[in-house]
Parts: structure tokens; C-alpha cells; sequence
């Protein structure tokens, strides 16, 4: 692979330094200039023509997110934001991943030396994804409104009373979970998702979900029982599992133990908590993401008879997680994002009409 071309865009001349500084710490990047705002960004990226760009979400002369838009328009480029760890930081940065912004990190804490190893790898790492998802990125108007699945599409009176639908998603993956809760009607089994985030990110994304779904979306908490109609999305601090609760019934269950597959919360975590409290009741999706966390668990609920489904390659901002769950042989089907809430559907009609046959 080529070195990659970093531009960063940041107002602060200690962030720039301290960014580019650990960027340039993989030779597999270099940092081609570094821009205190967008206005200067804009005639740096027709000079310089980079790769990669990382964004500050808030900075002079114009907002990152204004800057965002309308790059996408002109001259879509793959970006990274770079946002803060608060309530208004994940509100703009999901912002961002609507416009199409690949993916965010939490901007570098300068004095904590011993983290920045750890950051190093997590930035690389997004920005390798970012430059390999650069053939997919189109120009954006503004996104498009979504609208809840028209009753037409409602699931028969009795179905899934004792089934769970699952999700896991990384990178690309609060619009393509968008895109499918979107599409799903109310009356649905309850949904357990992780997606891969910080802890302030999970709130913010349950509340927009919940603005645009006919269903109920909310952070998961310990011990509630799962309800039908409702989507829990794992919070960024704790694993989500699912136990038994009763016959036919199911509860989350939260814990901040150690990270797996590098991740806290854990689209595996979650799977394979589900191989025992479900097993043949699962519908279970894995969706864009980089890396593999998610397929050990879904070839696992594969072999216990839950219906596997994964996002296709042509569709995914990074085709990582559903990859590596098709070579192991851990899915039944994959289907573009668009087709992914109907074959959802269709597997919760299908599991309803085999039981009426036996």
C-alpha cells in the first residue's frame, strides 16, 4: 500500500502538532500540511490534494460541520472527525457521520504521554479504513428525511412473541443502522445493537434513532426486561448481553469487564450471550465495520439455528466485520443495507410459518 496524505484541520496549533505527530509515527502515513481552518483547508486540499482528512468539529471562520457539507458536495474526500467527549461534541459529530464523514475519534488527551500509543493505533487504524472506503464516498446533498416502515409492512398479528433480532455495526454503522431500524415497523420483536462508540456517543445516537423509528430506541440498562417494539443499543461503557427472562421473555444485562476484540461494548459479547438465552429464535445482523468482532459469535448462532444475515461488500463503508463473517461461514445470507430490514421481516415470517406446519 501507498503512504497515505493526511491533511489536519484544527484551530489549535498544539492539537495540529500533537496530530501530526502521532500520524507520522506509522510510516504508512504522512502528514501532507496542517490547516488552522477550513478557509485555509480549502485552498490546502486543491494544493496538496490528500488522502485523508481529519476534522476539528468546531473551529473559526466557518464550522467544521458547514466545511463538511460542503466538501461533500464539491470534492468528497474521506474524513475523520475529531471531536470532543461531551454531550454538544457527539451531537455535532453524529451530525457529521450523517453528512458523510467516515468515522471520529476523541481528540488526543496532550498530557497523558502514556495513551497516546493507544490512540496512535486507534487513528491509524480509522484512517486506513477511511482511505479504503475513499471509492465509495458520493456527493451529498443534504441526507435524506427517513421515514418509519409504512403499515403495509407490518409483521402478522403473533409473530416473533419469543424471538430477539440482533445487530452489530462499526465504522459506517450509525447510518446503516439508521437505514435499517428506519425501515422496520413497531410491532417487531425487541433489537439488542452494539455499535462501536464512546459512552456520551450511545445516548446521543439512542435519542436521534428514537426521533426517526416507529420504534422505541433507548440505551439498554441493567436487568430491564427486553420489550417487543423496543431497540436497546448497548452503552459505550459496558458489554450488553441477553439472558433468559421466563418463557419467551429476555432481559439485558450490562458489565464493564474487559474489552473484547478490542471493544467495549462487544458485537460478540453480545452474540454469543444470545447462542444459549435464544438460540433458533435469533435474527441476527452484522453491518459495516472494520475488523472482526462479530463473526466468531454469529458462526455461533449460525450452528445453534438463529438466521444470520450480512451487509454486502458493495454497501459497506468498510467491508471488515461482515468479511470475516462470510469466510468463516458464519452467514446464511447477505443482503445490500437497503434489503436488510425486509430480510429481517422475511425471516420472522418464515420462522412463524414453519411452526405452523409442525
Amino acid at each position: 500500500m501507498s503512504v497515505i496524505k493526511v491533511l489536519v484541520v484544527d484551530d489549535s496549533a498544539v492539537m495540529r502538532a500533537v496530530l501530526s505527530r502521532v500520524i507520522e509515527s506509522s510510516p504508512d502515513f504522512h502528514v501532507v500540511g496542517a490547516a488552522p481552518d477550513p478557509l485555509v483547508a480549502r485552498e490546502m486540499i486543491k494544493q496538496l490534494n490528500p488522502d485523508v482528512l481529519t476534522l476539528d468539529v468546531e473551529m473559526p471562520r466557518m464550522d467544521g460541520i458547514e466545511f463538511l457539507s460542503r466538501l461533500m458536495r464539491l470534492r468528497p474526500t474521506p474524513v475523520i472527525m475529531i471531536s470532543t467527549l461531551t454531550e454538544r461534541g457527539s451531537e455535532t459529530t453524529l451530525q457529521a457521520l450523517e453528512l458523510g464523514a467516515v468515522d471520529f475519534v476523541a481528540k488526543p488527551k496532550v498530557s497523558a504521554a502514556e495513551q497516546l500509543q493507544h490512540y496512535a493505533d486507534e487513528i491509524h487504524d480509522k484512517l486506513r479504513a477511511a482511505y479504503a472506503a475513499r471509492s465509495r464516498l458520493r456527493a451529498r446533498a443534504q441526507p435524506a428525511a427517513n421515514q418509519p416502515a409504512a403499515s403495509q409492512d407490518l409483521l402478522p398479528a403473533g409473530v416473533g412473541h419469543d424471538k430477539l433480532i440482533l445487530i452489530g455495526a462499526s465504522t459506517g454503522g450509525t447510518e446503516a443502522i439508521k437505514e435499517v431500524l428506519s425501515r422496520l415497523p413497531a410491532n417487531l420483536p425487541g433489537v439488542l445493537i452494539v455499535q462501536h462508540m464512546p459512552e456520551m456517543f450511545t445516548s446521543s445516537f439512542a435519542r436521534r434513532l428514537d426521533g426517526l423509528c416507529a420504534l422505541r430506541v433507548k440505551e439498554a440498562e441493567h436487568g430491564e426486561r427486553v420489550q417487543a417494539g423496543t431497540a436497546y443499543l448497548a452503552p459505550g461503557h459496558s458489554h450488553l448481553s441477553v439472558r433468559r427472562n421466563g418463557p419467551g421473555a429476555y432481559a439485558c444485562e450490562l458489565s464493564a469487564s474487559e474489552p473484547v476484540n478490542r471493544h467495549r461494548p462487544a458485537v460478540d459479547v453480545l452474540f454469543n450471550s444470545a447462542v444459549t438465552a435464544a438460540g433458533t429464535n435469533v435474527v441476527a445482523a452484522i453491518l459495516t465495520g472494520m475488523g472482526k468482532d462479530g463473526a466468531q459469535g454469529m458462526l455461533a448462532l449460525k450452528r445453534a439455528g438463529a438466521w444470520t444475515i450480512g451487509q454486502d461488500e458493495a454497501s459497506c463503508v468498510v467491508y471488515g466485520m461482515p468479511r470475516e463473517a462470510a469466510l468463516i461461514g458464519a452467514l446464511c445470507e447477505t443482503a445490500p443495507l437497503t434489503e436488510v430490514a425486509g430480510r429481517i421481516l422475511g425471516a420472522l415470517r418464515q420462522t412463524r410459518a414453519a411452526a405452523r406446519k409442525v
